[in-house]
């Protein structure tokens, strides 16, 4: 079983404001199985070594390491922590204060040291979530189920979901041993139909409404065109195809795995095509100097951002005026991620995504407000 504990995408902008002398971002490939743990604590110790060889070459005080030491060793120690881990570990630690969030993604070891957090990696995990929920919905039953990265498919309780159609419309059939019963039949069916999904939509819109996660379909025709034409809850277009009565949660959740990928791949899909769309209107950038001072500015509407690759430098506070560095220390930071963060506190769609994923292979690919 997986443990997690991810940051909201707000989170995420108020930790890019947390400044200290010497903040230090450990990205750490963990296990969630307990008894083979020790080699992430073996490799986290190191790659605190490294953060304080960082620290103490920047003439940081040593007053100051010894505090972020401290708490990395009081880590280290926790033995009831290191017992519920996912794929990967976040740490982000200064001497005041140290965080950790457990991810799903499989990330690879790395630590970053600087006067802030690096925080793209946290991105990768919001941008695909893995989390979905599922309506599985016939005739004879409906039950919403929630698919989630860290744990076990499960069944959601519904307030004043109705049990079937013959519950939804308050008709007495007299089913046999199939459990269909007498229906009506033709264009009275389908009103029958409609009537039930528009029951199981009013008890599912407190639940699903607001909700980040998409919901996919596991139905048959017709109900499956009905309950599209009638809902206005956010539904993938792709169901999974049977009667869904007898399958298991945990067998839903595997036939919605492949759905949900796709729909990702989607979504990176149309943000090319749109910037394909808005670079004849001047409206698009892969340049890291001018993405700056847009995400400065609020001038960034969407962006991609490689999730892997780090350009070393600064950004201006005030002006967003890079200043490219050509090593990393603990004085230089992440272009690219300061960069992610700005554009995330202005209400930009940001999504961390492989290099070869974004136009052009670029370190990033930007989709302005107006054009520049």
């Amino acid at each position: 079983m997986y443990y997690l504990d991810l940051p909201s995408v707000e989170e995420i902008g108020n930790l890019n404001l947390v400044r200290s002398d010497a903040s230090v971002s450990i990205y750490l490939a963990t296990t969630p199985l307990s008894r083979e743990t020790e080699q992430s604590r073996v490799t986290l110790n190191n790659l605190v070594k490294a953060a304080v060889k960082q620290l103490t070459a920047a003439g940081i005080d040593k007053a100051r390491i010894q505090l972020l030491q401290q708490q990395f060793d009081e880590l280290l120690a926790d033995k009831e922590f290191w017992d519920f881990q996912a794929n990967s570990l976040a740490i982000l630690a200064n001497p005041d204060s140290l965080r950790t969030y457990r991810l799903a993604n499989k990330l690879q070891s790395s630590v970053e040291v600087a006067d802030r957090f690096h925080l793209k990696p946290l991105l990768r995990a919001l941008t695909f979530p893995h989390s979905a929920y599922i309506l599985a919905l016939s005739e004879n039953a409906v039950r919403l189920v929630q698919v989630s990265p860290d744990l076990p498919a499960k069944e959601v309780a519904v307030p004043n979901l109705p049990e079937d159609a013959a519950d939804a419309t308050n008709k007495l059939i007299d089913k046999d041993h199939t459990g269909t019963g007498n229906r009506p039949s033709g264009q009275a069916h389908n009103t029958y139909l409609a009537n039930y999904v528009r029951k199981i939509n009013t008890a599912l819109k407190p639940v699903l409404l607001h909700s980040n996660s998409p919901l996919i379909l596991a139905a048959t025709q017709p109900i499956d065109g009905i309950f599209r034409s009638l809902t206005r809850l956010k539904v993938l277009a792709e169901s999974i195809n049977g009667n869904p009565d007898k399958v298991t949660a945990a067998d839903l959740a595997s036939a919605a795995r492949p759905i949900l990928d796709k729909h990702y791949q989607c979504q990176i899909d149309d943000f090319k095509q749109l910037f394909i769309e808005r670079t004849g209107q001047k409206r698009t950038t892969t340049d890291i100097s001018d993405a700056a001072r847009l995400a400065t500015f609020g001038g960034i509407e969407r962006l991609l951002v490689d999730i892997e690759g780090v350009v070393v430098g600064t950004v201006d506070e005030d002006t967003g005026e890079v200043s490219f560095a050509g090593e990393n220390d603990a004085v230089q930071y992440g272009i690219v991620d300061e960069i992610s963060c700005r554009a995330l506190r202005t209400g930009a769609k940001v999504m961390a995504v492989r290099k070869s994923d974004i136009p052009g292979g670029h370190d990033l690919a930007a989709i302005t407000r107006y054009p520049v």
